[in-house]
């Protein structure tokens, strides 16, 4: 009874006139920067941090939530028109997608991304429902030195979904660990890693950061490669909704793709993108027929979408429990929460119940406005997509500029912003994906603090991390998962599956 009173506090707040306004704004605006190749919700999000300063904490986290799955079904839509995937776990999408596309097929490709992605959406609500109260429970059992090893054991993650060599990956951490430690020290108070710049008293901006490594460098990127006029397979959609083969066809690589997102959507990382990936592999061994996948096989379209919404869904399962990001997007949530002055982590359910339960309430709305409003206002997606970048990105530029400025007021802000965009720039030069040097800018702090607190309270012994359960647990996982990322058949297999991708 408490799971279904929580629900209508949930709903009751998600469902206010306000909030399903700005959970509107957020998916269609999530769902025009998919449809948009070369944005991306991080970046997106990044920009609009500094608007949601001025909102409600409940009302701009439901639209930032808004803009990140809307981002998934979005995608979708150019890696079936245009072959050509607006977000990263779309790219498998393209396989079969555009192949249906090109046989005429459009319209029930991209039905069965629509429906596959509200059936995961649904079920993936539903899982965060019912697995965030007791996660919150127990994590309310942490003390500093569980809280270490849990941020240890998110970072090795991180590096073990990371795109790339695993060398890449690490030292992408370790550098988001250093940038994080800039500023005053939390015990002493003394500057440190400052360079004498009063600016940086503070460290470095978030959202400065976000902006430059994943926004400005993106659009560097997309400029370098040249983005042209671009075939458009829309113009003759076909049936919209699939044939009763077509549904008899997608219907258990839905559920397979649901359960297999909803599992890797939780760890740190890429669990949306590798869950894509792994439910293309099961599909394509399960099926009677493998030769067709890759030349329009609607299990190909039906089972990955299902598996990168459901991840996506499930990511908020440990940023809503514990305060730890399991991607960029949610390391840019919990900036969100921290702005608005919500400290992240289990407290959030039992002081702020409508934020938690609001938030969980809005998912399902926001996917149901997008099984609505998505198939309808296909045709305005198809227009959009001949817009040229030349002149998206100078708008996309200004705004992130005037954003970042309204943070602080502060024109260093603006020099870190163009600093970042090119070292971002010079990350995707050398294959060195952004997305674990965020979270290590994020946990950088939080793992410093607890750090120090929990050997403040051992009075300087490490054995504190050993000597409680929970700790050592999470450090004897750690070491699990090193261990599993040095075997040799997991690497070759891994690198298989980013390959693919790229």
């Amino acid at each position: 009874m408490d799971l279904l009173s929580n629900l209508a506090l949930g709903f009751s707040v998600a469902a206010s006139l306000e909030n399903l306004l700005f959970c509107l704004i957020g998916v269609i605006l999530g769902t025009l920067i998919g449809v948009l190749p070369g944005i991306g919700a991080t970046a997106t999000i990044a920009m609009l941090l500094p608007i949601t300063f001025q909102l409600e904490p409940v009302s701009s986290l439901i639209m930032l939530a808004g803009i990140y799955y809307g981002a998934q079904y979005g995608g979708s839509t150019t890696a079936i028109l245009i072959n050509m995937p607006g977000e990263s776990s779309s790219a498998v999408t393209a396989l079969d997608g555009y192949q249906m596309a090109r046989r005429g097929k459009a319209g029930t490709a991209l039905a069965v991304a629509a429906l596959g992605s509200f059936f995961a959406g649904t079920v993936a609500t539903l899982l965060v429902a019912l697995f965030a109260p007791p996660l919150t429970a127990v994590a309310l059992q942490f003390g500093a030195a569980e809280y270490f090893s849990l941020m240890v054991l998110g970072l090795v993650c991180a590096v073990a979904l990371a795109h790339g060599s695993f060398l890449k990956a690490l030292a992408m951490v370790v550098l988001g660990l250093l940038l994080g430690l800039a500023g005053t020290d939390i015990y002493t108070g003394a500057p440190r890693f400052t360079l004498g710049l009063p600016q940086l008293a503070d460290g470095f901006n978030f959202v400065a950061l976000a902006v430059g490594v994943f926004g400005i460098s993106e659009i560097l990127r997309n400029l370098e490669h040249g983005q042209g006029d671009r075939e458009v397979l829309g113009q003759n959609l076909g049936g919209l909704f699939p044939s009763r083969a077509d549904l008899r066809r997608m219907v258990a690589p839905m559920i397979r793709g649901t359960a297999l997102g909803s599992a890797l959507g939780i760890l740190p990382g890429g669990g949306a993108v590798l869950a894509a990936f792994g439910s293309y592999t099961i599909e394509k061994r399960l099926s009677k027929t493998p030769e067709e996948f890759g030349k329009g096989a609607i299990e190909g379209v039906a089972g990955p979408e299902s598996a990168n919404n459901a991840g996506a869904q499930t990511s908020f399962i440990p940023l809503l429990t514990l305060g730890i990001p399991a991607n960029p997007v949610m390391a840019l949530m919990v900036g969100a929460m921290i702005i608005q002055g919500i400290v992240p982590g289990p407290n959030v359910a039992t002081e702020q119940p409508d934020l938690f339960w609001g938030i969980i309430a809005s998912m399902w709305i926001g996917n149901l406005m997008l099984i609505v409003l998505n198939l309808p206002l296909i045709g305005i997606w198809v227009r959009l997509l001949k817009v040229p970048y030349h002149v998206l990105f100078p708008i996309i530029i200004a705004f992130s500029s005037i954003g970042v400025y309204s943070v602080k007021g502060n024109v260093f802000d603006l020099y870190a912003v163009a600093a970042f965009g090119l070292l971002g720039y010079v990350f995707l030069k050398l294959r060195c994906e952004p997305a674990p040097l965020l979270l290590g800018f994020v946990l950088g702090p939080l793992l410093e603090e607890n750090l120090r607190r929990a050997m403040i309270l051992g009075r300087g012994d490490p054995t504190v991390f050993l000597t409680r359960p929970i700790s050592a647990g999470l450090l004897v996982l750690t070491l699990a998962v090193i261990a599993v990322m040095l075997l040799p058949q997991v690497r070759r297999k891994r690198e298989e599956v980013f390959v693919e991708e790229d």
